[in-house]
């Protein structure tokens, strides 16, 4: 008898259903047979939802209206980064950032540069976005767009 009780208790649910208006669970169920004998079958009535684990919330696409606002930022900050630095490297400036200045020496050297960090920017909100890291897949645009924006500003300051 001990045997049949702890078998069909561990078959009965643990989540709990509202039923008629009383808050019931499956374990008062199986408590409540087990003094007329052993359970046969757990609750038929309990609705299809209540026995289905949570759903998560839906994941939204890559290419939604966020993210396509936040790249068009990015592709116009990169591009107007592009130009006023352009333009203080034939008025004799200096990059100071050492990485464009590897490229900084031709005009297609720098287009380069920004064009690859636009994409780089891009590719890694995508890896972030298909690995489900949704926060840093917006936050890395983000950040791109306030150093490019500092950018441009510091640039345009020093003409």
């Amino acid at each position: 008898m001990l045997v049949l009780l702890s078998g069909s208790l561990v078959k009965a649910q643990s989540v709990a259903t509202l039923n008629e208006g009383s808050l019931k669970s499956d374990w008062d169920s199986a408590a409540a047979a087990s003094d007329s004998g052993p359970v046969v079958s757990s609750d038929v009535t309990a609705s299809p939802a209540a026995n289905s684990v949570p759903e998560a919330p839906r994941q939204h696409r890559f290419w939604d209206t966020e993210n396509r606002l936040l790249f068009v930022a990015v592709g116009a900050l990169s591009a107007a980064d592009f130009a006023v630095t352009r333009a203080n490297l034939r008025a004799g400036g200096r990059e100071l950032n050492p990485i464009t200045r590897l490229f900084g020496d031709s005009t297609a050297g720098l287009a380069v540069n920004f064009v690859g960090e636009t994409t780089v920017i891009v590719g890694l909100s995508y890896y972030f976005h298909r690995t489900r890291h949704h926060q840093l897949e917006r936050l890395t645009s983000m950040l791109n767009v306030g150093a490019s924006s500092f950018a441009v500003g510091y640039d345009l300051s020093r003409r």
